[in-house]
């Protein structure tokens, strides 16, 4: 298992609430928050698995209940790629709209050059970007890195 916090390999964590955050953590780390529980069971196979989601409560200040539901942060990191032809696929969208490198800037708050550089692929594109590009031309610029293009 990984310490969510240091990042160690260790035998074993347990949820502990850092400023705020559940976080699972190693003995070492587990000092420096409030445990919440005991550490996590193995997992259970089969349908068990997919009925033992946890999800908890809280309360906001209003009243009203929301759920709060975990996420790994770690499997979420790296899941999607960037398409090796991203940049072909950019312009050949632009053009087909016939828009020029300047009218695609526009739309996108970004100046031609960037576009430009897009097209070449020579700067690689922050992630807000790359969905804006990709919800203003209707293309799909990440793929998979488990499936071959």
């Amino acid at each position: 298992m990984l310490c969510e916090m240091c990042g160690n390999e260790v035998d074993s964590t347990s949820r502990v609430r850092i400023e705020g955050s559940v976080l699972n953590v190693c003995v070492n780390c587990a000092r420096f928050g409030k445990a919440i529980d005991p550490p996590p069971a193995p997992a259970p196979t089969g349908s068990a698995a997919r009925s033992a989601h946890v999800s908890g409560s809280a309360t906001r200040s209003s009243g009203s209940p929301r759920s709060l539901q975990e996420r790994d942060l770690y499997q979420e990191i790296g899941e999607m790629e960037l398409a090796p032809d991203w940049p072909k696929r950019i312009r050949v969208a632009r053009e087909a709209l016939k828009w020029t490198p300047e009218d695609l800037g526009k739309k996108l708050n970004e100046k031609k050059s960037v576009v430009l550089k897009l097209e070449s692929g020579s700067i690689h594109p922050p992630d807000d970007l790359v969905r804006r590009v990709e919800r203003l031309l209707k293309v799909r610029l990440r793929a998979d890195p488990a499936t071959p293009s």
